[in-house]
């Protein structure tokens, strides 16, 4: 271990949906073990309302969160990153960037619930599936003594959390 906490980047095309949850459940489960960040290949520039609904009956503040690059984790002076999730279709598929310190890897495919047509009931009943099936995830995560897992098994684990209910 560093002696900081473990650093994870969660990823997705837009940035403004699933990633931007994950960095939420992430921060909040946490508990000082994790440093969570969310970014984005092509992001969409904002958060999408349904994310910051579901933050604010959440009670989490949703100012800091924002839409970036995740160029921004990249290159020197960058934060560091110890685990890299991609929780879209779209951004597993992507060439990733590199990152420093060559991060592990792993994918929590989920539907967009930022692609649910209807009203704002239904839309936010998508955004509170995704929450759970993260939350889900993350608990799985933080259950495992991951800051003291050898990379293979840990990589192991997160490929089994990946595949858990809800997998796109």
């Amino acid at each position: 271990m560093t002696g900081r906490p473990f650093s994870v980047l969660v990823l997705c095309t837009g940035n403004s949906a699933r990633s931007i949850l994950g960095e939420a459940i992430l921060g909040q489960l946490g508990g000082g073990r994790i440093v969570a960040h969310s970014a984005g290949s092509r992001p969409k520039g904002q958060p999408h309302p349904g994310a910051l609904r579901l933050l604010a009956r959440k009670g989490i503040d949703g100012s800091p969160f924002r839409s970036k690059s995740w160029d921004e984790f990249t290159g020197p002076g960058a934060p560091p990153v110890d685990l890299a999730i991609t929780v879209c279709g779209n951004a597993a598929g992507e060439s990733c960037p590199v990152f420093m310190g060559a991060p592990l890897k792993a994918h929590w495919g989920l539907p967009d619930p930022a692609d649910v047509e209807g009203d704002e009931a239904e839309v936010d009943a998508a955004f509170e599936q995704t929450w759970r099936w993260l939350e889900m995830r993350v608990r799985a995560l933080l259950d495992l003594p991951f800051e003291t897992m050898e990379r293979p098994a840990l990589a192991a684990e997160l490929a089994r959390i990946g595949q858990m209910e809800g997998t796109d």
